[in-house]
């Protein structure tokens, strides 16, 4: 008897294992029952059950997405942005799936972008193609094709004309899911893949002649600025908890109200927020920050924190709201942009807690940077000339110069002082005389000893030197 693990059936099992795990125990036996009679197994009724029901135990933490039925309504989109993608390189793509029998449409943030009558940042295509077949379709067009390392999740990226990089997914529907990656199968539903996504809004598929295809009722969503998962809430976080923040994300992008979240989205995220504790720190910053620069960020990240979001991104338990509202509506009244981790910086009240931000959201060694300097020379209004503090900052620290500068910028933004920031844009620092160049010019000795005047050798004095010199031309203004 050989014992076989459920999962292993996936490329078997016709119709595949997913519908037999939610049709039970019976139809997962008649199955194998099938192979059997083909001679592929020799199962007892014993070993199923007991496979079943160990894979079960075992894999307690993954689940089997149910196949969601969807009601397809298609439109017409006929808008000058939409033709206007039409480059003779995507024409080309298009003609070369349709020349060998296979059907693309364009897919997710494309097709909602579009019909919002917003430029695509990017366009994700969608085909019933899978990447072996698409293979063999480039390579007999001629078509150069880059990026391998996309092939396993189902995605070909073809480069034509050396101009444009398309890249091509074939659809798939998630077998096994276990809160941050999903086991997948191809599959030439169209349906099916739709009823993997996340968000109604991001489900929907454009045919290149312009017809919608939406099996969810993302048009109507998006036309009442509606943000809603696909199916049951519930089912769609525990896939992936990432969708948690996503869909504060889109949020911001398309509702025209701060805070009108429906009660069972508000009520599946609070079931399952602690999920976000599987959720590596580079995925979580990267949805983060973009909620901190978007649409009623402030009223979000409020709501994120109500919901327990905080301590499982790595904020304090207690976080500063008190200072986070307040720096929020300075800025929010500024012209200048400011940069997320600045934005963050507020609910934090010393450098330990930034640290511990810091570890569990994985930082740019910039942003580390940026994010500990605000905390350490924010709200110095007892400085009676702040102006030469921050000369004096530029010119003794060991950071690169163009880094201080930002961080320095974005200190006198969340401390709101609007002249100090002109006045500091506007000052350059004095440039020591003597280079490398120079010397090199002079021709003197490589091992030469520079002498400072009055004997001014350590890089310390050579900085003081540089801040009379700082401090004089500041006495004159």
């Amino acid at each position: 008897m050989i014992c076989v693990k459920i999962y292993s059936f996936v490329k078997i099992c016709s119709p595949p294992l997913y519908s037999c795990c939610y049709q039970g125990q019976a139809s997962f036996r008649k199955r194998v029952s099938s192979l059997t009679n083909y001679g592929l197994f020799t199962l007892t009724h014993d070993l199923v059950s007991n496979t079943f029901r160990r894979n079960l135990n075992s894999q307690s933490t993954r689940t089997y997405p149910k196949l969601l039925k969807g009601n397809l309504k298609t439109m017409k989109l006929e808008s000058e942005m939409f033709k206007e993608l039409f480059t003779p390189e995507l024409k080309l793509l298009v003609e070369t799936f349709v020349k060998h029998g296979y059907e693309i449409r364009m897919a997710g943030g494309a097709v909602r972008d579009l019909l919002m009558n917003k430029q695509p940042a990017d366009i994700d295509f969608a085909t019933e193609a899978t990447p072996d077949q698409m293979k063999v379709m480039f390579e007999t067009e001629g078509i150069r094709m880059i990026n391998a390392k996309g092939e396993q999740h189902g995605t070909i990226t073809a480069r034509i004309n050396d101009k444009e990089n398309f890249e091509v997914t074939t659809l798939r529907i998630d077998v096994v899911t276990d809160g941050r990656h999903a086991e997948v199968e191809f599959t030439k539903n169209w349906e099916l893949d739709s009823g993997r996504r996340d968000l109604t809004i991001n489900s929907m598929f454009l045919g290149f002649d312009g017809t919608v295809f939406d099996y969810f009722n993302g048009v109507v969503d998006l036309e009442n600025r509606l943000v809603r998962f696909v199916g049951n809430p519930n089912d769609r976080i525990r896939e992936d908890y990432l969708r948690i923040l996503r869909y504060f994300r889109f949020y911001g992008k398309i509702s025209e109200h701060p805070d009108k979240h429906e009660e069972s989205t508000v009520q599946a995220i609070r079931e399952n927020v602690a999920g976000l504790q599987r959720i590596s720190g580079e995925r979580l910053w990267m949805e983060l920050k973009k909620i901190l620069l978007g649409n009623h960020c402030q009223n979000m990240v409020l709501k994120m924190l109500e919901l327990g979001v905080g301590c499982y991104i790595g904020l304090p338990e207690t976080p500063n709201i008190d200072e986070y509202k307040t720096i929020f509506e300075r800025l929010d009244n500024s012209k200048d942009s400011v940069q997320s981790v600045t934005y963050l910086s507020a609910f934090l009240r010393n450098d330990t807690e930034a640290l511990k931000l810091n570890s569990r959201l994985k930082f740019s060694a910039f942003e580390r940077d940026l994010c500990l300097f605000v905390i350490l020379h924010r709200n110095k209004e007892g400085i009676n000339n702040l102006l030469r503090y921050f000369q004096t900052v530029l010119i003794c620290s060991k950071n690169k110069s163009k880094d201080v500068r930002v961080f320095i910028e974005e200190t006198i933004k969340y401390d709101g002082n609007v002249m100090l920031l002109e006045q500091f844009q506007n000052w350059e620092p004095p440039r020591f005389p003597v280079t490398g160049h120079v010397l090199v010019e002079m021709r003197l000795p490589r091992k030469l000893k520079l002498l400072m005047p009055n004997g001014l050798n350590s890089c310390s004095k050579g900085k003081k030197l540089i801040l009379r010199t700082v401090n004089q031309a500041n006495s004159s203004i």
